[in-house]
């Protein structure tokens, strides 16, 4: 019996020992093999002890480094807290966003978490949200994932890894649900997950245009004569770490338009109201005679009207 245990111990361990380090398979398919550096060792931090004396000497140095080229850096930095990105990104130690972006700190406000979710329900996400758009005042809103991504490759497992974890990657199970005929036709397993990275990133951008805060920022800009263009503005991207590559997806989200409106306009009634009044207004200014151009019309410059309250997704 000792020697049943002693086997069947060994055996659970042997389990969950890593792999040794074999020939190099890399997990980029539009690269070969012979194209990538040989890999690099795993790091073992097992025996480094309490100390992280290394974080505070890079601390200086960088320090060191930033004031050789600017003595008035820190006095800047310290004063004005006015990013123009939110990044919302994946807690992957590889994708740092603001060294892939070539920004500095002070340009970008960043949230990250496994797979860069927006989950209406996690109020670490929407609150940072809330305070980039209302208070930061952020023009441009970034949600990138990125190849290789662990949390993605979790979801796709047909086994549950638990609470806290299994619940957050059901959100992303649910994007595989909604594209299943797309990603079950793509029979390389390599690619199939790579779809799925970038059709999780589309459905958190399509997530964040479901939200108040930024249909009301948007709906405000719109409005207002200080700005060209509707902000914030929603980017999809997804970084591969294999390549360094931060690569723009080509998705418009004005296709999504029509699906979305009916159901999560928070500011339809408000707008129709306002446009109702205005059209009053204008015709009750109107000559005999006159054709009426009324802001709720489909071609008008103001106004966010009941045929056109969505317009102000699309400028």
């Amino acid at each position: 019996m000792k020697n049943f245990i002693l086997l069947s111990s060994l055996a659970i361990v042997a389990s969950f020992s890593p792999p040794t380090v074999g020939p190099y398979v890399t997990r980029n398919p539009l690269r070969a093999a012979t194209d990538m550096p040989p890999p690099v060792e795993k790091p073992n931090y097992k025996n480094t002890g309490k100390s992280i004396d290394e974080v505070f000497s890079n601390n200086q140095k960088w320090i060191d480094s930033k004031e050789s080229v600017d003595p008035n850096y820190f006095n800047a930095l310290g004063s004005v807290h006015k990013p123009k990105y939110l990044w919302i990104g994946c807690a992957d130690a590889r994708v740092p966003a603001n060294e892939i972006m070539g920004l500095d700190a002070g340009d970008v406000f960043v949230l990250r978490n496994v797979a860069n979710m927006v989950t209406g329900t996690d109020f670490n996400v929407m609150s940072a949200l809330q305070y980039a758009v209302t208070a930061l005042e952020v023009p441009h809103i970034i949600v990138c994932g990125h190849y290789d991504c662990g949390g993605v490759r979790a979801s796709i497992e047909n086994r549950d890894h638990t609470p806290p974890l299994e619940n957050w990657l059901r959100s992303i199970r649910d994007v595989y649900r909604l594209h299943s005929s797309e990603l079950n036709a793509i029979k390389d397993p390599e690619m199939r997950h790579r779809r799925l990275v970038e059709l999780n990133v589309i459905e958190q951008c399509i997530n964040l245009f479901k939200t108040g805060v930024v249909q009301r920022k948007r709906v405000e800009t719109f409005r207002s004569d200080e700005f060209s263009i509707t902000q914030p503005r929603i980017h999809a991207v997804v970084f591969d770490p294999a390549t360094g590559k931060l690569v723009p997806l080509k998705v418009d989200f004005r296709q999504y338009i029509d699906e979305l409106h009916d159901i999560y306009d928070l500011y339809a009634i408000e707008d129709e109201t306002k446009v109702d009044a205005a059209n009053k207004e204008a015709l009750s200014s109107l000559k005999k005679g006159e054709q009426p151009h009324l802001p709720g019309d489909i071609d008008a410059d103001v106004g966010v009207g009941k045929r056109n309250r969505w317009k102000f997704w699309k400028k």
